[in-house]
This record gives structure tokens, C-alpha cells and sequence, in this order.
């Protein structure tokens, strides 16, 4: 892969979803609505190993993934970001509004608290700022990996 990176990937800070240990963890541009992106989060469950998830949400490469993303930081402000980005990747065919909704419900998410902090600002710029940030370490496509600082895009072994 060529090397369009125009900054270095950003180590693994208290703003980043972790889950395991984050000294080693793999860091993992990725979007909700992404199928290769489900596949990979299954293949990191399934492995055990530690994992910072970043979003490498695009509009203009799907309608949903900016507005799921924001869903997920969310459900993050609430304790429950692994457990929404799990729901998401696991049902892929229910991601508009009324079924986020029927997730938070069984999640034991408040829908209030939810609704109104998917309309702030700050969460749609912490998408955005980690979309950027992943075009500017070279990502191209998501999924897209970080293993000891290094991109790529396949699923690392």
C-alpha cells in the first residue's frame, strides 16, 4: 500500500474507546454500517485482544455512518459504547431511528439523555475530528488497522 499519510497515527488517549488494555491495543478505523467493519469486530472479539475503536465515518460513503457514529458517542456518555457498537455490528439491517431506539431501550439507555445528546455539536466534531485524522495517517478505506503505529488494511494476524 502507497503511503499517503500526511500525519502519524495519535497514541491511544483517555478520548478513546478501549477495550482490554490500552498500551497494546489495536487501534481500528471503522464505521457502523460498514459489513467488512462487522466482520473485523467479530474477528478482534473472537481473538481477545485489545482493541481502540476510532471512526472513520464518511458520509459520502454512507448516509448512516455519520448519524450512527454520533449514536454511538452517545451511548458512550452513558457508559455504554461497547455494548451499542456490538448491538450495531451484530443486526446491521436495523440502523435506522425507531430500532436505535429499541437498542437503547435494551441496553437500559436513556432515550431522553440520548436524543439530546445526539444533537450536540461537540460529538458530531469528535466524529469528524477522527475521520480526518484517519485520512491524514493514510487510511483509505474502513476498516483500517494501527498495529505498533504502522496502517494498514488488512486485518493484522
Amino acid at each position: 500500500m502507497r503511503d499517503l499519510s500526511s500525519l502519524p497515527v495519535g497514541p491511544v488517549d483517555s478520548d478513546d474507546h478501549v477495550r482490554g488494555t490500552a498500551g497494546d491495543a489495536l487501534i481500528v478505523y471503522a464505521e457502523f454500517s460498514c459489513p467488512e467493519c462487522a466482520v473485523a469486530a467479530e474477528r478482534i472479539r473472537a481473538s481477545d485482544r485489545s482493541v481502540c475503536f476510532r471512526h472513520f465515518a464518511l458520509e459520502s460513503r454512507s448516509a448512516l455512518a455519520v448519524k450512527l457514529a454520533i449514536a454511538s458517542e452517545s451511548a458512550a456518555r452513558q457508559g455504554m459504547f461497547w455494548e451499542f457498537h456490538d448491538s450495531l455490528f451484530a443486526d446491521q439491517g436495523r440502523l435506522d431511528d425507531p430500532h436505535l431506539w429499541q437498542r437503547c431501550e435494551l441496553l437500559g439507555i436513556d432515550l431522553d439523555r440520548f436524543e439530546a445528546d445526539r444533537r450536540d455539536p461537540l460529538l458530531a466534531d469528535k466524529v469528524a475530528s477522527q475521520a480526518t485524522a484517519a485520512m491524514r495517517a493514510g487510511a483509505t478505506g474502513a476498516p483500517s488497522f494501527v498495529v505498533s503505529g504502522v496502517l494498514q488494511q488488512d486485518f493484522p494476524a
